[in-house]
């Protein structure tokens, strides 16, 4: 496969988000004003509850069985490496260049989640579309391909729909608390502890007819959410904590997020595809109710035009308002870029080495490609779900999603080189 040939296979899917999110923008623009900011939030709203559920659950209970999940045992593993080095160099960025502080966990968030479902499923499959591709026959490629970023796209939800959930529901929190001290009228109503969505304001004279149940009173709500997530030692009226009072609501904290729509899809897909007999029920062709999958796939396909338009009419409010410098741009630029690929080839390496992996290259060629893709446009969804950091989110989304036109290209060029 050629250098041009590659780069604009590589640029492709980076094209589309770019056309699509310029549709977003337009919508959102005065000359349209049809994909409003209220407008953007309710379509939040259905991506949440319903669109990437139905998505997760599609993948995985068609393409993934019992026994992909045991050999691919070191996929989870990677991922949660690219989380955790990712997260550390986050940190550091944000301890040297000192961000706004509401703002510290989207640059940990941008620096840690990357991209694993969309850019992915287009991406990697299309290597295998080409004849020179160095991963074997075109239709064997493919499906392995298929089935390599249908499983990556699920564990990346889970990561997703948990870490970096609670690293944006921080930001929230902190964010309208100072807003609440400042101004004594809170803009949003966070979630709450009994599990409930934010609470999103309609434009004005707009009547608020939410899905959402009502929040508790934005106090209330505070003063639920400011514990251990802020890195308080005690709690809020500075009495110390016990142990098992941490551990409590610690536990609650995770099993809290594991009930987000999106990761109960994923684990639902997991049960079914790894259950032979439930799965001959919901998945193909003679099976009995194979009307749920059909109608699963449908909505799930909406999932990725919708992220993308939202995020191009975000884009809208973010080159003139966002509080983050360019230095701090380009420092995420570089830890996804830069630092986290270099890492991410002695990783695969190494885990190779002791036996860890597979031998098929296609394999490794999808743990090493997992850390060089652009922030996880989810974030962007939750940035509007918590009403934080949106321009911010936008700016940093449109500059690293630039970059990774060239970043994939050179860096397939170089995995497929030391692959081959």
């Amino acid at each position: 496969m050629g250098f041009w040939s590659l780069f604009l296979l590589a640029s492709e899917p980076i094209i589309q988000v770019l056309l699509i999110g310029s549709l977003g923008a337009y919508l959102a623009s005065g000359y349209s004003n049809i994909l409003t900011a209220s407008a953007r939030k309710d379509i939040n709203r259905v991506v949440f509850s319903v669109f990437t559920p139905a998505l997760m659950f599609a993948s995985l209970a068609k393409t993934v069985t019992l026994r992909d999940i045991i050999s691919w045992w070191f996929m989870p593993v990677n991922i949660g490496i690219i989380f955790l080095i990712g997260g550390i160099l986050g940190w550091i960025t944000v301890k040297i260049l000192r961000p706004p502080r509401h703002l510290e966990n989207l640059v940990i968030a941008t620096c840690s989640a990357g991209n694993l479902g969309n850019l992915l499923l287009i991406v990697v499959p299309a290597v295998c579309d080409d004849e020179g591709n160095p991963f074997g026959q075109h239709s064997i490629c493919r499906s392995r391909a298929l089935s390599y970023v249908s499983f990556s796209m699920a564990l990346g939800g889970f990561y997703i729909w948990t870490h970096t959930y609670s690293l944006m529901k921080k930001a929230g929190v902190l964010y309208h608390k100072v807003e609440l001290t400042n101004h004594g009228v809170p803009k949003v109503q966070v979630k709450d502890s009994s599990g409930s969505f934010p609470k999103i304001e309609e434009g004005e004279g707009g009547s608020s007819n939410s899905l959402l149940p009502p929040s508790k009173p934005m106090e209330e709500t505070l003063e639920n959410q400011i514990v251990a997530p802020l890195l308080s030692n005690g709690s809020p009226s500075g009495e110390k904590v016990s142990f098992w009072q941490k551990l409590k609501g610690t536990i609650y904290q995770i099993v809290e997020e594991l009930m987000a729509p999106p990761t109960l899809g994923a684990i639902i897909g997991f049960i079914v595809g790894a259950i032979t007999w439930l799965k001959s029920l919901i998945i193909g062709e003679q099976a009995p109710l194979r009307v749920i999958q059909d109608s699963l796939e449908i909505l799930g396909n909406g999932t990725i035009p919708c992220i993308t338009l939202i995020l191009g009419g975000n884009l809208t409010q973010g080159f003139s308002k966002s509080l983050l410098r360019h230095v701090v741009i380009l420092a995420i630029i570089c830890v996804r870029y830069v630092m986290l690929p270099i890492i991410g080839i002695a990783v695969v390496k190494a885990a190779y080495e002791v036996g860890f992996l597979p031998h098929d290259p296609l394999y490794r060629y999808v743990l090493m490609i997992q850390f060089t893709l652009p922030p996880a446009m989810n974030i962007g969804t939750m940035a509007q779900l918590f009403d934080v950091g949106q321009q911010e989110c936008s700016v940093i989304f449109l500059w690293t999603y630039l970059a990774a036109a060239v970043s994939l290209t050179v860096w397939s060029t170089v995995f497929m080189w030391i692959l081959s």
